[in-house]
């Protein structure tokens, strides 16, 4: 029978920083062919560098960003302003669980150590900090210097593809029309927990691209979140795995 072990309330201590550096080092490429590719569309929709700098420093929303910059409409009206900030919500709702998830860990800190490096979380971050956290760890600078390294590239990243924005007009002339995808579908190796628990990402997949289909704009965005929230929500846990005490060798 096993028992569990709590994990360690977190801490600072600098000895994490590195580590969590490396942690989040095989994500940089990605995030750097990321925001080049956001730098280059936000600069072919007529952005000033100044206007795409301060949202990548501000709002930090990564493919958020390329939903609004992609749907901003020529003028805006409430009905505009309403329907991007619906778009960008749902893209984003995930911070909100990613967050919560990681309450057990930081919410032993003081608020206001524990609430400000949370606005720098993000898929790849998020994943190498619950990765260390799931094996004990509890420096919580393992976390915050993989996310302040992240959000550092994450802010240069666009100044390249701006300023290339004419040479990045074909993103398929040099793959960068695939970053995205790839870059998120690495993110899913580790968080596969069998095919039981990928159920709900099958759902919202189909879902995502019927409606893509179907429906134009960027409605299949919403759809998808939605369906495979629900999934995941009415599906029963499997029964746990009983164990039996007693038996002696």
């Amino acid at each position: 029978m096993t028992t569990h072990v709590p994990k360690a309330p977190a801490y600072w201590s600098r000895d994490a920083i590195w580590p969590g550096i490396v942690a989040v080092g095989p994500m940089l490429p990605g995030t750097l062919a990321f925001g080049m590719a956001f730098g280059a569309l936000c600069a072919q929709k007529s952005f000033t560098l100044a206007e795409v700098e301060v949202m990548m420093a501000t709002v930090y929303g990564g493919l958020s960003q390329f939903v609004a910059v992609q749907a901003w409409p020529d003028v805006l009206t409430p009905s505009s302003i309403a329907a991007l900030a619906l778009l960008t919500t749902t893209v984003n709702i995930r911070f909100f669980l990613m967050t919560a998830s990681m309450r057990p860990w930081f919410g032993t800190l003081p608020a206001w150590q524990a609430y400000p490096p949370l606005l720098l979380v993000t898929d790849g971050g998020w994943l190498a900090a619950m990765r260390y956290r799931e094996h004990g760890g509890a420096n919580a600078w393992f976390y915050l210097g993989g996310a302040l390294v992240l959000y550092l590239v994450w802010l240069v990243s666009a100044v390249p593809g701006f300023l290339l924005a004419e040479q990045l007009a074909d993103p398929k002339k040099f793959g960068v029309d695939i970053a995205m995808p790839a870059f998120f579908a690495a993110l899913l190796v580790p968080a596969w927990k069998g095919p039981r628990r990928a159920i709900p990402w099958l759902v919202s997949g189909i879902v995502a691209l019927t409606m893509h289909w179907l429906v134009p704009g960027y409605w299949f965005i919403i759809a998808g979140a939605l369906s495979g929230a629900i999934t995941a929500g009415v599906m029963d846990e499997p029964p746990a795995a009983t164990s039996h005490a007693g038996h002696s060798s």
